[in-house]
């Protein structure tokens, strides 16, 4: 199952995102369901980095997917809408495909890397 978490602070601002696992809908390279979610978060992060101009830490393996912004950027409204956007995106497709993805909301994370008040 592919697990994609939205973390918001104490402030319930998004700080993070990560993706953790697979979903195995299909066979690699034939999977339409994790290639969705993969689309949507990737997207997220560019459009994060390039039009927000968020600065981010991320980390990207096989099966792990996690992006961090600063604190003094979670207020941006394009980091907000960048955000909010992918969380409902990801949310449309866990509910119509509940045996391969799982949503969470998730405040205050203490795994990742980012440590100004994630």
């Amino acid at each position: 199952m592919l697990q994609v978490t939205f973390y918001r602070d104490r402030q319930g601002r998004f700080s993070a995102f990560a993706a953790r696992g697979h979903t195995d809908f299909a066979e690699h390279g034939e999977d339409v369901v994790c290639a969705a979610v993969s689309a949507i978060l990737q997207a997220a992060a560019l459009g994060l980095a390039e039009y927000a101009k968020a600065d981010l830490t991320s980390q990207q393996r096989s099966g792990s997917l996690e992006i961090v912004w600063r604190e003094d950027q979670r207020d941006w409204e394009s980091v907000r809408a960048i955000v909010a956007t992918a969380e409902l995106a990801v949310e449309q497709i866990a509910e119509r495909f509940p045996k391969h993805v799982r949503l969470k909301r998730v405040k205050k994370p203490a795994h990742l890397r980012r440590t100004d008040d994630v």
